[in-house]
């Protein structure tokens, strides 16, 4: 399950991604970091089951944690199948099925936006 964790310097003051991962004994896949000197925001993965114990010590550390369940919205309604979206994703989240119509698979997404940016009629949008 995908976690987006956002924390201040003013309220973690210890490297919560280790701290989580000692106290709990769950293994974290950060897939993306945005790190500034006061604050910051990580993109993590963790097992589905451990979910909840690891929000739980996050929140208990000072982190605001947010459950992504669909990361990046298709509007199929929108799409044209166009395919801007498959050359630019770094994560080979598009793809095309065997019908040429466009294809997800949205455990993949890190959030990066490349997608966002590259669809000329809008049809990509992220998860608030």
């Amino acid at each position: 399950m995908k976690l987006m964790v956002s924390f201040s310097r003013k309220k973690v003051r210890e490297p919560i991604i280790a701290r989580v991962v000692m106290d709990t004994g769950v293994l974290i896949n950060v897939e993306r970091a945005r790190i500034e000197p006061s604050e910051g925001d990580v993109l993590i993965d963790v097992p589905d089951e451990s979910a909840r114990i690891v929000c739980m010590k996050m929140r208990d550390l000072g982190a605001t944690v947010s459950v992504l369940k669909d990361a990046i919205i298709h509007d199929e309604n929108e799409c044209v199948d166009c395919g801007a979206c498959i050359s630019i994703c770094p994560q080979d989240v598009f793809s095309f099925d065997e019908d040429w119509k466009l294809s997800l698979d949205k455990p993949r997404c890190v959030l990066c936006g490349r997608c966002i940016q590259a669809c000329p009629h809008g049809a990509l949008s992220l998860q608030k």
